[in-house]
């Protein structure tokens, strides 16, 4: 171990950066038709001797990014300043105070634009620690010893449904055989499935050819997004599963598109293409609705996650038999600490947990808590798979690799958060190269 030092966080920075997805469709769905894929991207320097920096961001599809940047700027008097070796120590401390204070608190509390902030911040820090310990996050968590872990995380709220020491038998009989699997796991990887066959706003020659590569390229699964409408939907639905074939699993996403009773009718009208999940069938916040929803449509599973707001949503998703598939969000809730709460709320219920990936950075940073859930936890990648996206991984320093459709195994130290300089500087709104040409280009076409 390293001797402590006197190393202060030093700063913390913000971009606004966004992609024109938008363009091309790619991220296309029912109820977001034309996404621009943004990152309120956070770094935190520091004065240590070793360089490292904690690389952080929030996912959101463009404008509105400049106030999620605003929140992580309101959270910098809580940053700057803290020891390093203390907060690499325990990320756990600088979590609790950012959900504690109790003037920002008030604007959620713990949900929204403010608690994805403290996500992106608590997420950099886990970054900087995986970093000064020279090891991937996921190998950080999964070999930490299981008393940390727990003391990580914030269980007010949840002793109904997971107490502390439950929590703690979980990861204890979950290191059982780790060392087994981490190797099967650097030999074979994380098995994923694809979303970048099934925008909606994809023709269906784009569709076929895309679904058919997909297959070619080692996924077992992939999703289409539906709900804006019936007829498109069955027509698409019938292209994929001819695309495919039989034995890959077809799963689709309405992206909260529907009343309760509406998801129900659509649903059962493309049984006939046998989907394997609907995903946000209806409000993410409609408890019941889903538990409705799940009894009305099976054996086609309910899927959901990726816009729950926090710990106690899921914990009552859980209680009601409202899901069959947990799709946590790795920089919606608040970060690294509020998702180890998830996964263990999600393995004493027996539910699979399925990351949302579909976004810019949010591959590269749910691998990690997938396979710490599968090395440390539950042992198992049994009806579990992280979502892919094909786009926007070439401007990350460590992006993803797949490898006959599964995720390798990331080896360089962190939380493959950092964003190359370059991209910073062209995508950074509204002053990167890019967006300065784009918008004096729209200028002198107006002209």
């Amino acid at each position: 171990m390293a001797p402590p030092t006197t190393a202060r966080v030093t700063a913390v920075e913000t971009h606004d950066i966004r992609f024109p997805t938008s363009r091309d469709l790619d991220g296309s769905d029912a109820m977001n038709p034309d996404p621009d894929y943004s990152a309120a991207y956070v770094v935190l320097r520091t004065d240590a001797a070793d360089g490292h920096e904690g690389h952080g961001f929030t996912f959101t599809i463009g404008r509105g990014n400049d106030v999620q940047v605003a929140a992580i700027e309101a959270l910098r008097a809580h940053v700057v300043g803290r020891s390093v070796d203390a907060l690499c120590a325990d990320p756990g401390t600088l979590s609790r105070d950012l959900i504690g204070d109790s003037q920002l608190r008030w604007l959620g509390p713990e949900k929204g634009v403010m608690h994805m902030a403290i996500g992106a911040v608590v997420n950099a820090a886990w970054d900087l620690a995986a970093k000064r310990a020279d090891k991937p996050l996921w190998r950080l968590l999964a070999e930490a010893d299981p008393a940390w872990l727990v003391s990580q995380i914030d269980f007010r709220y949840l002793t109904d449904a997971l107490t502390p020491d439950e929590a703690l038998a979980l990861l204890v009989h979950g290191r059982e055989g780790a060392a087994e699997r981490t190797a099967h796991l650097l030999e074979r990887g994380y098995p994923a499935y694809t979303t970048s066959a099934g925008w909606l706003g994809y023709d269906d020659e784009k569709l076929t050819r895309l679904a058919v590569r997909a297959v070619a390229d080692g996924f077992r699964q992939i999703k289409l997004k539906v709900g804006a409408d019936l007829a498109d939907d069955v027509r698409r639905c019938r292209a994929a599963r001819a695309a495919v074939g039989p034995g890959i699993r077809l799963a689709i996403d309405a992206n909260q598109r529907w009343d309760v009773d509406e998801a129900i009718r659509w649903t059962r009208a493309l049984a006939e293409f046998d989907p394997y999940w609907i995903e946000e069938p209806t409000s993410p916040d409609d408890i019941l609705g889903h538990a409705a929803v799940r009894r009305a449509v099976a054996p086609v599973k309910v899927a959901t996650g990726e816009h729950v707001h926090n710990r106690v949503v899921f914990k009552q998703l859980l209680q009601a038999g409202a899901l069959d598939v947990l799709q946590l969000d790795a920089a919606r809730v608040g970060g690294v600490n509020e998702n180890l709460a998830i996964l263990l709320l999600a393995a004493k219920f027996g539910v699979p947990v399925c990351p949302h990936a579909g976004g810019v950075g949010l591959c590269e940073l749910v691998q990690h808590l997938s396979m710490f859930d599968h090395v440390a936890l539950t042992g198992t990648t049994e009806d579990r798979v992280i979502e892919y996206v094909d786009h926007l991984h070439d401007h990350f320093l460590d992006p993803v690799v797949m490898r006959a459709g599964h995720y390798a195994a990331p080896t360089a130290p962190g939380f493959s958060a950092a964003m190359r300089p370059e991209s910073i500087e062209r995508y950074t709104y509204p002053g990167g190269t890019f967006w300065a040409a784009d918008l004096a280009a729209r200028k002198e076409n107006e002209a």
